[in-house]
């Protein structure tokens, strides 16, 4: 897979100590997923502070928008990345070199279609989600932006699912650091010197992806032995075994997303009709909770791709092994992180701003998520076990259940039905997650999935 010459890239985890590795493993991926959340909170302070409640409610709700689009993209890269980590383990080096090609192509031209699509819808949605009317200028703005350099992002999740696969976990860390100092630097010069309001921030976004997307390809054209792609202008040509393979289970992972932000959005439509202040510290409790599950999301990503490696090589053991140490490693990250969110509630949302009707509604939030910290431990590990053994159609199964009828109807339901108002709305949005934990904890613990037909 590699001459002597090349840094390794690609690593085999059905062999060694499951519990150092797994750590390892995660860890760059922890790091890298506090680097993007910070990438997100950056554009959050700066406009809080610079532009206002206002623009935080801005900068909320268009991100929601955004992150739609870019996580059905995130779908079809995860369905790749499951392929990949199973052909890792299986050994299938040439099949491997056709998987990577198929799936830059395949996600270059959705990021293509998404780009066109997206500039066109971006006032209509905005409109849909009921943003407020001192918003909705700056949110215009912000989306446009960010919609226009959607390639960048595209790029970036499909080359990190790419090396997850192949069990790499470093360069991906290393990526979002660059995009993050970028978009750090830029959104002071933009929003703070210029004055150029979400605007500045999204370009300073867009300009943080552009970099950090540009910079792995460098890296990784340097690397192409250890890497096990040549970049040949043949290699990119869609091998149509491997595009039935990566689309078979991208389309039910990239509508698992769209589940989840479709309820995500109705949830912000529900607070944006509060008013200013209620779509302003969803925004800013959405960044802050944001922290925990990124940080615990890394445990996801390497229980992923290590039952993907395990379950390919034969090892059911070892398979269950990786999720039972998943299950540890995120409940012992939730539960430090209660104690910091219960005990440090207006310090978190002061960061963003000193809007006092903001940091007043604080608590409402903070004591309402909380509720869905046992639930997303144990998400961490099944999520990522379902992905690895490349059952995509149950992920989308309980992300529908999840998403479209949980968080929907238990926010509806809470705060509007039962009269709970905006802490209904949150603790509907957090409660719902017990509806993809619960079903695939007990589907992992009856083990009818050891003699699943594996992808490769």
């Amino acid at each position: 897979m590699e001459n002597k010459k090349s840094k390794k890239i690609i690593h085999d985890y059905t062999t060694g100590n499951l519990p150092k590795q797994m750590l390892l493993f995660s860890l760059p991926f922890m790091l890298s997923n506090c680097l993007q959340v910070l990438y997100g909170i950056v554009d959050m302070i700066v406009v809080g502070h610079f532009v206002g409640s206002d623009g935080l409610s801005a900068v909320s709700t268009a991100s929601q928008v955004f992150n739609f689009m870019n996580m059905l993209s995130l779908g079809f890269a995860m369905g790749g990345q499951v392929v990949i980590s199973q052909l890792v383990g299986a050994k299938k080096t040439d099949e491997l070199k056709k998987c990577i090609g198929t799936l830059f192509t395949l996600v270059g031209i959705l990021g293509v279609v998404f780009t066109i699509a997206g500039l066109f819808i971006c006032q209509p949605v905005l409109r849909l989600l009921k943003t407020p009317a001192e918003a909705f200028g700056l949110a215009s703005d912000y989306l446009y932006i960010c919609t226009a350099g959607l390639l960048f992002s595209f790029g970036y999740n499909l080359i990190s699912s790419i090396l997850r696969g192949e069990g790499e976990s470093v360069q991906p860390c290393i990526y979002i650091a660059v995009a993050a100092v970028t978009n750090l630097i830029f959104d002071l010069l933009f929003v703070g010197v210029f004055r150029w309001g979400t605007a500045g921030a999204a370009a300073a976004t867009v300009l943080g992806q552009a970099v950090s997307f540009v910079w792995s390809i460098i890296y990784l054209l340097h690397h192409k032995d250890a890497f096990g792609f040549d970049f040949k202008k043949a290699s990119f040509y869609p091998d149509k075994a491997q595009a039935k393979n990566i689309i078979s289970l991208g389309i039910p992972f990239a509508l698992r997303s769209a589940a989840v932000h479709v309820s995500m959005l109705f949830v912000t439509a529900l607070v944006n009709n509060v008013g200013l202040a209620a779509s302003a510290v969803f925004g800013v409790g959405l960044k802050v909770d944001d922290v925990v599950r990124k940080i615990s999301m890394g445990f996801n990503y390497a229980s992923s791709s290590m039952v993907g490696q395990n379950i390919a090589a034969g090892d059911i053991k070892r398979t269950r092994r990786v999720v039972y140490w998943s299950w540890i490693y995120s409940a012992a990250v939730y539960l430090i992180f209660f104690f910091v969110y219960i005990t440090n509630i207006e310090l978190l949302f002061r960061l963003f701003t000193d809007d006092a009707q903001v940091l007043a509604l604080a608590p409402v939030f903070v004591k309402a998520i909380v509720w869905s910290f046992p639930a997303m431990a144990i998400m961490r590990g099944t999520n990522g076990f379902i992905s690895g053994i490349g059952n995509s159609g149950l992920g989308l199964a309980f992300s529908l259940l999840d998403g479209l009828i949980l968080r929907i109807g238990l926010s509806w339901l809470l705060g509007t039905v039962c009269g709970m108002g905006l802490y209904g709305y949150f603790l509907g949005y957090g409660l719902a997650t017990y509806g993809t934990s619960i079903p695939g904890a007990i589907y992992f613990l009856a083990g009818r999935w050891k003699n699943r037909k594996l992808r490769v």
